[in-house]
């Protein structure tokens, strides 16, 4: 402004602002909010920069939780797999558990089957014997170390009976009731007799057990009669 003017107008302005307060006062002013208009500005430029950061901020933040939410994402599906993992689990825990039920329901009924075979046997086998050779020889199931179980077993003097009970009868039971003879011939000869009745008592013989058994002298019965005739065989006693 001050090239503007001229150097007489400087000095005409220079003066008036010497003598003249009023207009002082108005050049003063003018100057005071020049500078506070340049100050705003200033800070005008300063916060539009701090806007601009403020910005830059909460896009970063929002990019953040764009990848926290994904991460969250992530998290819970991977739970739900844990979860779908748990509940597969959980069910094949319980097919697991039925199925042993089933096992044992299926163990008990051929014990409680293979026990009551047995036990209708001893009682058929025993009267037959008094009905056929009028002995009263009480049998019962007999444990050997070595040999294992032995279904009948009964002695009356000079006679012993060795047997078996089964539902069904193949060939390899007359061949495992003779092994269980021949084994309490060489680990308990003190247990057999002179005289041997080799029985089977069975619900159902096969053809070929039957032939098998007739050849090796095995009476087999069932409760409604006998299926091969009753032998009494001689032993060697050593």
């Amino acid at each position: 402004m001050a090239e503007l003017l001229t150097k007489k107008e400087r000095m005409k302005v220079l003066k008036t602002l010497d003598s003249d307060l009023e207009f002082r006062y108005a050049v003063a002013g003018y100057l005071g909010l020049s500078e506070i208009l340049k100050g705003l500005e200033r800070i005008g430029e300063g916060q539009n920069k701090i806007w601009d950061e403020i910005r830059a901020l909460r896009e970063e933040q929002s990019k953040l939780w764009e990848e926290i939410k994904a991460l969250r994402e992530g998290q819970n599906k991977i739970w739900d797999e844990i979860r779908a993992l748990r509940e597969e689990q959980s069910k094949l825990w319980e097919a697991q558990s039925k199925l042993w039920e089933t096992v044992n329901r299926l163990s008990v009924t051929v014990e409680r089957l293979t026990i009551t075979v047995e036990e209708e046997g001893i009682d058929v086998v025993a009267y037959k014997l008094r009905e056929k050779l009028g002995l009263d020889i009480k049998l019962s199931r007999l444990f050997i170390d070595g040999l294992g179980e032995v279904d009948l077993y009964g002695v009356s003097d000079d006679l012993c009976v060795v047997g078996e009970a089964t539902v069904r009868l193949g060939e390899r039971l007359i061949d495992e009731l003779e092994r269980k003879i021949d084994l309490l011939r060489s680990l308990r000869p003190d247990l057999l007799r002179p005289k041997l009745i080799k029985v089977v008592y069975v619900d159902y013989a096969t053809p070929g057990a039957l032939v098998r058994a007739a050849e090796r002298g095995v009476w087999i019965l069932k409760w409604s009669g006998d299926l091969t005739p009753l032998v009494i065989h001689e032993l060697k006693m050593k």
